[in-house]
């Protein structure tokens, strides 16, 4: 799986980084036919959210899976990000096994 992540209007911080390609790693160990992940992450400054966001896009076979979360912290929004995306990909594996 191939893993780009982008830091827009953020300072680029190593430990979101990392964070987010060892559970995108693990995710891609547990499913295989992910093809690549697409990592954003973005902060808004002075907005009435928590500010940091986190966007995932996941390119695998049929519609792209797609998460995103606005924590206090990166680490924070990549964890829920990781958790949503977690929860589509074992909906989408349990609709591929039916057919």
């Amino acid at each position: 799986m191939e893993i780009i992540t982008q830091f827009v209007q953020a300072e680029t911080k190593n430990t979101a980084d990392a964070l987010v390609f060892e559970k995108l790693e693990q995710l891609g160990k547990h499913y295989k036919w992910i093809i690549r992940a697409d990592v954003k992450f973005k902060e808004e400054k002075g907005t009435y959210g928590k500010g940091k966001i986190c966007e995932i896009i996941l390119s695998c076979p049929g519609p792209q899976i797609f998460a995103s979360s606005n924590e206090d912290s990166f680490e924070a929004a990549v964890a829920e990000t990781i958790r949503d995306i977690e929860v589509q990909l074992k909906k989408r594996k349990s609709e591929m096994q039916t057919h």
